[in-house]
């Protein structure tokens, strides 16, 4: 089987994240950059799948700027076969990611990626991937059950409930928390993984103008500071009834 798994590099969750001078984006001077976390599942699952099937291979891909190269050896340590880098600007969106992952990847038996990206929660690559190969898809996947060329997953929906779908290969598979433990990279694995070749890519290779673009993000702002708490004085009684007075006339949740 050809396994490809998508990888984007995201910031780490713990990065204090700060705007550029325009606040058309964030400053990335300094940012801690991670393999996204949905990914992480993504390229656990395409692993166990490989083990299971003698002769297959995982090969994972990944689009951004050069750093996105060091997502890549993380994935490798953690034992994906092969890596390919397309090269990008930082604000490519979801449709033109889409478009350089379908040509890079070109054929395969089975595309895993993460359900979403935790940056921007777009949600969107998945299935605009799937749609320029031609191939079914299901995201918000917890549960994989491979049976030949069919693929049998549960995918959570709302209200709790789950949807359980079979798929016929090939397919684009997006990965949910819930669905593996990933791996961790070991140093040596890491070390081992530098030295492996990554296959790198232009978009104009791929014949992808970044000009073609259908979203642009402008004017970002932080979130408002957290007002400061209250603590109440008194006694019981006196502290309920100060809470009950404040939710009425300033929560106005009463």
């Amino acid at each position: 089987m050809k396994i490809f798994v998508c990888v984007k590099q995201v910031p780490d969750t713990e990065t204090k994240i700060k705007l550029n001078a325009d606040n058309s984006g964030i400053d990335t001077a300094g940012i801690k950059w991670i393999v996204n976390l949905y990914d992480s599942h993504a390229i656990e699952e395409a692993l166990k799948i490989r083990d299971a099937n003698p002769g297959s291979t995982v090969t994972v891909v990944g689009v951004g700027p050069k750093r996105i190269n060091e997502a890549l050896i993380t994935a490798m340590a953690m034992g994906a076969d092969e890596a390919i880098s397309i090269d990008a600007p930082e604000n490519i969106d979801s449709l033109l990611t889409a478009q350089a992952l379908a040509k890079a990847i070109g054929s395969a038996d089975l595309i895993l990626t993460g359900k979403l990206a935790i940056d921007d929660n777009g949600s969107a690559v998945t299935q605009q991937l799937a749609e320029f190969l031609g191939m079914p898809h299901a995201t918000v996947v917890s549960k994989l059950v491979l049976n030949g060329n069919k693929i049998t997953v549960d995918r959570e929906i709302e209200g709790g409930a789950k949807e359980v779908l079979e798929l016929t290969l090939p397919s684009v598979i997006g990965c949910n928390r819930g669905l593996n433990n990933p791996r961790f990279a070991s140093l040596p694995g890491i070390m081992k993984a530098r030295k492996k070749p990554i296959k790198e890519l232009t978009l104009s290779q791929l014949d992808v103008n970044i000009e073609q673009r259908k979203n642009q993000f402008t004017d970002f702002q932080m979130p408002p500071p957290k007002p400061a708490a209250k603590v109440l004085q008194g006694s019981i009684d006196q502290q309920v009834h100060e809470l009950v007075k404040l939710l009425r006339e300033e929560a106005r949740v009463l």
